[in-house]
């Protein structure tokens, strides 16, 4: 069994690194949103086509109220939500199997 319990183990280690990475290209892409960078930036553009697929439905939805769009903050508190719940649960199965 402990080999299941590995692999939980290691499941919660992945996951838990591509939601970090993903929690920070959402916050430099709500950062460089303040400055109003050049569109044609490859680094931009990769921010852009990585974060807006997911942002863009809570836009739609909540919208922008006053100027301020919420929709990062949002997705970041979705992303810690799953990082405490479903990645913490990964690691406890994998303790227990070992």
């Amino acid at each position: 069994m402990f080999i299941f319990g590995n692999l939980f183990t290691a499941a919660g280690y992945i996951l838990d690194t591509i939601l970090t990475i993903y929690m920070w290209m959402i916050i430099i892409s709500a950062l460089l949103s303040w400055v109003n960078p050049d569109p044609y930036n490859p680094i931009v553009r990769f921010l852009h086509s990585v974060t807006d697929p997911v942002l863009r439905p809570l836009r739609r939805k909540i919208g922008i109220a006053m100027g301020i769009d919420i929709s990062p903050l949002i997705v970041i508190l979705i992303i810690m939500f799953i990082k405490h719940f479903i990645v913490a649960s990964l690691f406890d199965m994998g303790a227990r199997m070992k």
